[in-house]
């Protein structure tokens, strides 16, 4: 059971390599069509030499209003508009407003209920200064004291590839200002998250160094200039530049955000994810979804449409990433998949359904050209969280790393039976103390007899309650170490020396196995241990000092001069 739920879970969150998918639409987002105004039905007559706006007028049966636009190839179009019924006045002008496109120019033709036909035309670089935030074509509908019937467009060079005239909408100003406020709202407030996370992290990696944080930092600056082209506020930056521009941009720095996207998964799994041939793949794909946001920029005017199925299908070529990945993170149990699922599980899924929109595969719609706003905010809000987890649990790494190695450090620094000091350790830390040191050398008096009454395991009890007693008996700063069998030392400042007749009397109120009763001799030695010839001299001292009680009868303490 837990290996199918780690599989479903594995296979949800390893669509992260689909990530940059979600930013598909190789056409910029067109959220402002569904905010506000009358929402118009069109219909399309391809253009022939000769027509006019008033014989195409005199013949609305010659338009198509049934098959998709996309499918009618294209060029120049005829497009109408169903009834509108308006009243545009100088106290409240109408506009009309609709989805920018790949187009060299468009005249709107207003035709009132009076029958005269005002005329409005719109080069490139003119459509560029319309442009509205959320990509929004916006061109005002000219005041009259007659009523508006319909809407004629005649749109010049078309590449129709999602269609010639979407989402048009009559609006009036105060719907116009609206919208224009909701759509400045909801972009600044992505971009407000954008730099917030950009300084945050850069931050974070000046002071960690992790590749992933880059790479973060990199997806966040791409989606931030994705907004910006995609929003239509680089139209108002770049007034005189052409509409065209702008989308070339759009489509690169979405290749950018894609290919981001890609390497920041890599970096951010762990190494076992991508090893071998498969991150070399992952940096193959992004390389090429870079190289199809570069092909669109610079061979777009030559072949829009070619380039334009060219850079969808480079998206989906990165499905070649996903089946290896997910196979690679469910065999190698990655600690991250789970988080993925959740951050880009929004993105991926409004990415596949764009990149069915661009295949003609779904129709078009203003909720789901909307959903890549709300999908770059999900995704760089809760990829912050993921980077916020990861950093977790390095910072687990580290400390269980440093408490490893202090663990190890402290083992080889004890006696594993007693956990004194052992005799290395011992002298690292007693050669070089300043001042006058007392030495004391305690040895358990015929331990030989204690182990063969209470055999090996006894006698290690009774080193275990001796190595207790002393460093509960000894004061603060003292070292206490087993420097051999049976044999302990004791080293403190002169001032603050034990009594060796205090460590006799505690051992022999010690409660040993079987009650056994237990003494030991101690020999002590004062002097100065700042070097190892004068540790020498001490522990002489001490041995000495111990031997003497040893051969007056033992369970007694000497002291002797340094040697």
């Amino acid at each position: 059971m837990f290996r199918r739920a780690g599989l479903v879970r594995s296979l949800a969150a390893g669509f992260v390599l689909l990530a940059a998918l979600w930013l598909v639409p190789a056409a910029p987002a067109h959220a402002q069509a569904g905010v506000a105004g009358q929402p118009l039905g069109v219909c399309l007559l391809r253009d022939r030499p000769g027509l006019t706006a008033a014989e195409v007028l005199r013949h609305p049966q010659w338009f198509d209003c049934n098959t998709s636009q996309y499918k009618l190839g294209a060029g120049d179009w005829w497009v109408l508009s169903s009834p509108v019924d308006r009243l545009s006045s100088a106290s409240d002008p109408l506009a009309v407003r609709y989805a920018t496109l790949w187009q060299r120019g468009a005249t709107l033709n207003v035709v009132y209920a009076d029958g005269h036909v005002a005329a409005t035309h719109a080069d490139r670089f003119q459509l560029n200064r319309l442009v509205q935030l959320g990509a929004q074509t916006e061109q005002p509908i000219p005041a009259s004291h007659s009523r508006v019937a319909r809407l004629l467009w005649h749109v010049e060079d078309s590449a129709n590839m999602r269609g010639v005239m979407i989402g048009a909408r009559v609006v009036t100003a105060q719907e116009s200002a609206r919208a224009n406020l909701t759509m400045g709202a909801m972009y600044s407030a992505f971009a407000g998250l954008c730099i917030a996370l950009l300084v945050f992290n850069l931050a974070l990696w000046g002071a960690m160094r992790h590749r992933f944080q880059l790479y973060y930092c990199a997806m966040v600056a791409s989606l931030l200039a994705y907004a910006f082209s995609s929003s239509g506020a680089l139209s108002w930056a770049l007034p005189h530049a052409p509409n065209t521009l702008r989308l070339r941009f759009n489509y690169l720095e979405l290749s950018l955000a894609g290919a981001a996207a890609l390497i920041f998964a890599r970096s951010f799994f762990e190494e076992r994810v991508f090893a071998d041939w498969l991150g070399k793949l992952t940096v193959i794909c992004a390389s090429v979804m870079i190289g199809g946001g570069l092909v669109f920029f610079f061979a777009a005017p030559l072949a829009v449409r070619t380039v334009d199925l060219v850079f969808t299908l480079t998206f989906l070529g990165m499905a070649t990433v996903v089946v290896p990945t997910l196979w690679r993170a469910w065999r190698t149990r990655s600690n991250y998949l789970w988080l993925f699922a959740i951050a880009w599980g929004l993105p991926i899924l409004t990415a596949i359904l764009r990149v069915f929109a661009n295949l003609h595969i779904v129709d078009w719609s203003f909720w789901l050209d909307n959903s890549t706003l709300i999908s770059m905010v999900a995704e760089a809000l809760l990829s912050s969280f993921a980077i916020a987890y990861r950093i977790k649990l390095l910072g687990k790494e580290r400390d269980e790393a440093i408490l490893g190695e202090e663990l190890a450090r402290r083992l080889a620094d004890l006696d594993p039976l007693t956990g004194l000091l052992n005799r290395r350790a011992f002298l690292e830390q007693a050669i070089g103390r300043d001042g006058a040191q007392v030495l004391q050398i305690a040895d358990l008096d015929h331990f030989k007899s204690v182990n063969d009454t209470l055999g090996h395991d006894g006698g290690d009890e009774v080193l275990r309650l001796f190595a207790r007693m002393l460093r509960n008996a000894v004061p603060a700063g003292t070292l206490v170490a087993r420097i051999g069998g049976e044999e302990f030392a004791i080293l403190s400042d002169a001032h603050s020396a034990v009594e060796p007749e205090i460590v006799l009397a505690r051992l022999r109120a010690t409660r040993m196995p079987f009650d056994l009763t237990v003494t030991a001799s101690i020999g002590s030695c004062s002097g100065l241990l700042t070097n190892e010839r004068e540790w020498k001299s001490l522990y002489r001292g001490a041995d000495s000092a111990l031997f003497e009680a040893k051969s007056q009868g033992r369970d007694r303490a000497r002291c002797a001069a340094a040697a």
